[in-house]
């Protein structure tokens, strides 16, 4: 054991003071951040600029129902509706609409025209007035009194809220929509923490067997003692900078939250109460911040390292053998696919198993193990039954511990093959060589 602490030791120590581990530690956080501050930031920017716009209606009725606002400014034009791509209107405005006809009877008659591409934001404020202004004169035709009354009186704007029951019968408030965002944040951190540290112990191992420093090492230690100890120390390493990722992150969202909408739990108590009117990004930000208390965040963070360790262990195991029996990383491919396969499909597996976590999809690709540490992600926020979770792990340490027994003994033969692309059959061989 005390061989192996050394190996973890070195494996350890050797990569988190890599500037490239700092960089990705520290910079990863202010990234995620960054996504999420600066569109709500930008969101805020309006365009202070006015946009001229000629309005060229043959129908002389429909132009009146776009109206000018602080961005966009309407002018009514005469001019041939066939003659706009050939006239001095494109030089003079930002844009053209061209109403070629009766809007009632066909609700396509409607061109913008423009040198370069319009915004999205323009072209459904346009359409936004043109449909207003049209329903209103179908439902003009119907000649029913107050029709207009009727049917606004008669939409409906169902708002639902969940509530989670616990076993005593306490309400917690919580939200779809929110525990569908975590599960597949925590799925694609767990498939790019197993493939991205699973390769760096493939690499490793390969590097080693190039320089034929894996010569002297072997000499003092045994060769399964070595591929524990890479593996041990490599998933050290990705905890190191997960725990790193989630504390960094926090103290920027926590203080990215403050600083566009204040305190939000103080506002979520005082403002019915004073009767304080909130913007529609502090309602928007209540909202998650209610959605949130429903999500047993220590359960998440529990069950994903207990994932993210077994998954690693696996598949880690796997990707150590691939290096040892091969001289570079070129011959890597003729054995990765097989071990990709799987996780690439668990991947897909927990992308349709969003909508629906308790289904048959979801159910079996979160016990198999070689998909389970992915795939249970999606469904741990919407409350897995243990007994489930508890057949999920236990097949999982069973499942690594044996891949983990195979992979030392294509390891303890191939870390000292030279010269020689093995294929399957020799890796076969390998496995039923006796110690």
């Amino acid at each position: 054991m005390g061989k192996i602490g050394i190996i973890i030791r070195r494996e350890y120590t050797t990569r988190v003071v890599k500037k490239s581990f700092l960089l990705m530690t520290f910079l990863t956080p202010l990234f995620f951040a960054a996504m999420i501050v600066i569109p709500l930031w930008l969101s805020t920017i309006k365009d202070t600029g006015k946009r001229e716009i000629a309005v060229v209606d043959v129908t002389n009725e429909y132009a009146q129902a776009l109206a000018s606002n602080a961005v966009y400014q309407f002018i009514i034009v005469q001019q041939p509706a066939g003659d706009i791509g050939k006239s001095d209107l494109k030089n003079q405005f930002y844009a053209i609409v061209a109403i070629s006809g009766d809007l009632v009877k066909d609700s396509s008659a409607v061109t913008v025209y423009a040198e370069k591409q319009i915004d999205l934001e323009l072209k459904n404020y346009i359409a936004n007035q043109l449909n207003r202004y049209v329903e209103n004169k179908r439902l003009e035709s119907y000649q029913i009194p107050n029709i207009k009354q009727i049917i606004s009186s008669s939409q409906a704007h169902v708002k639902v809220t969940t509530i989670k029951l616990d076993a005593k019968g306490n309400e917690v408030v919580t939200s779809s929509e929110i525990a569908t965002v975590i599960g597949g944040v925590t799925t694609m951190l767990i498939y790019l923490f197993i493939f991205l540290y699973g390769v760096q112990v493939m690499r490793g191992v390969v590097e080693e067997k190039t320089n034929r420093i894996i010569e002297v090492i072997v000499s003092s230690v045994k060769p399964f003692e070595l591929m524990m100890g890479k593996i041990i120390g490599i998933a050290l390493v990705g905890l190191t900078q997960f725990l790193l990722w989630v504390v960094l992150t926090g103290i920027i969202s926590s203080v990215a939250g403050v600083a566009f909408w204040g305190n939000m739990s103080h506002l979520q108590t005082t403002a019915p109460m004073n009767g304080t009117e909130v913007t529609q990004s502090q309602q928007i930000a209540l909202n998650m911040l209610s959605g949130l208390q429903g999500i047993n965040f220590t359960e998440i963070a529990v069950y994903f390292l207990i994932y993210f360790l077994g998954g690693y262990l696996l598949y880690a195991s796997l990707f150590a053998a691939i290096g040892s029996a091969v001289d570079n990383d070129t011959d890597t491919q003729q054995f990765m696919m097989p071990i990709t396969l799987p996780i690439l499909f668990a991947i897909y597996a927990a992308i349709y198993s969003i909508r629906n976590p308790d289904g048959p999809l979801a159910f079996w690709c979160s016990i198999i193990p070689f998909t389970s540490p992915i795939v249970m992600m999606v469904r741990l926020p919407f409350d897995v039954p243990a007994w489930q979770l508890v057949l999920s792990i236990t097949l999982l340490i069973f499942t690594f511990i044996g891949t983990t027994w195979l992979a030392g003994k294509i390891y303890r033969v191939g870390i000292l093959m030279y010269g020689k692309k093995p294929s399957w059959r020799e890796l076969l061989k390998w496995i039923r060589y006796k110690n």
